[in-house]
């Protein structure tokens, strides 16, 4: 795919889209999301956005301050170009030209991880009595903490992805990811995982897949035999956060963070959660370890006397 000539327009729709899917973000920020980039797409024209510049986005950061446009609506915007161009690197292996331009906020958002115990919450709230499929939804939530996956990842996986290989007289269960760039990385599953794709296979995807003339190899397969949407592992990720009772915000991505901070906090070594993760750099994989120094600084904060 060519991707020189894709227009702005055409890649902000391709943004959005991805924020409302994937991510699951609430209404209201998509609709900010699209206001800022109008603003934007109106500044440039519907040029390629292969074409646009660090320069060209500093002029246009220049005449909102001209326009006496608040600081506040000018941080926003920038940060919206930011996740923009950000999305547009990822998926279509563009320049990203925000990284040129130095910040004008200093604040880092760390990413939020659950707490094991809400994560077991979710888990058993997954598996509801009676509903023999929803086996495939606990093994989904399963495999999203057990192997810290992608939820794109996940609903890629093919049945002959799961494999068990013997280490030092023991047995090891292991699932194949595809990450981003369609690079390949084998990441081990833990026993509960391990005992659900059991279920999973032998009690309900064999009735699933009878359901089609051309069965699908995935992995995870919807009610028609087909293999499971994007949006329906949303679904199945909310509906249990909603029936566990938890109130915080919940996304498939949030069992990603609580995978890395919670090995991290168990003392494995960035290098391994960075392989874990497929981060291509170890410098993404860093965030999570100022996760657990804030832990560390709050319990200092609390407990020495001249803290």
């Amino acid at each position: 795919m060519d991707t020189s000539t894709l227009s702005f327009s055409a890649l902000a729709q391709s943004f959005l889209n991805y924020c409302a899917v994937e991510r699951g973000l609430a209404a209201n920020t998509i609709a900010a999301y699209r206001r800022d980039l109008e603003k934007f797409s109106a500044y440039i024209g519907d040029s390629a956005v292969a074409e646009i510049e660090a320069t060209k986005i500093q002029d246009f950061e220049s005449s909102l301050r001209l326009a006496k446009l608040a600081p506040s609506s000018i941080n926003r915007i920038e940060s919206t170009l930011r996740v923009f161009f950000l999305h547009c690197h990822n998926e279509y292996e563009m320049i990203n030209p925000t990284l040129e331009i130095v910040s004008s906020k200093s604040v880092r958002r760390l990413p939020k991880a659950l707490r094991v115990e809400q994560i077991v919450a979710l888990i058993e709230a997954a598996d509801k009595q009676g509903e023999p499929i929803t086996l495939r939804d606990r093994l989904l939530i399963e495999l999203l903490y057990s192997s810290g996956a992608r939820v794109s990842e996940l609903i890629g996986m093919n049945v002959n992805d799961i494999s068990t290989i013997g280490i030092n007289d023991e047995i090891v269960s292991t699932v194949k990811l595809r990450g981003k760039g369609g690079k390949e990385r084998i990441v081990p599953i833990g026993v509960f995982a391990t005992k659900a794709v059991t279920n999973y296979l032998v009690r309900i995807r064999p009735g699933l897949a009878a359901k089609t003339l051309h069965p699908d190899n995935a992995l995870f397969l919807n009610a028609r035999g087909g293999r499971l949407s994007r949006q329906s592992a949303w679904n199945i990720v909310l509906a249990s956060a909603k029936a566990a009772g938890i109130t915080e915000k919940v996304s498939p991505h949030v069992f990603r963070h609580s995978y890395a901070t919670h090995l991290l906090d168990g003392g494995a070594d960035i290098r391994v959660v960075q392989e874990l993760l497929g981060h291509a750099s170890v410098n993404t994989t860093q965030i999570y370890t100022l996760i657990t120094i804030d832990k560390v600084r709050e319990s200092y904060a609390m407990s020495h006397p001249r803290a």
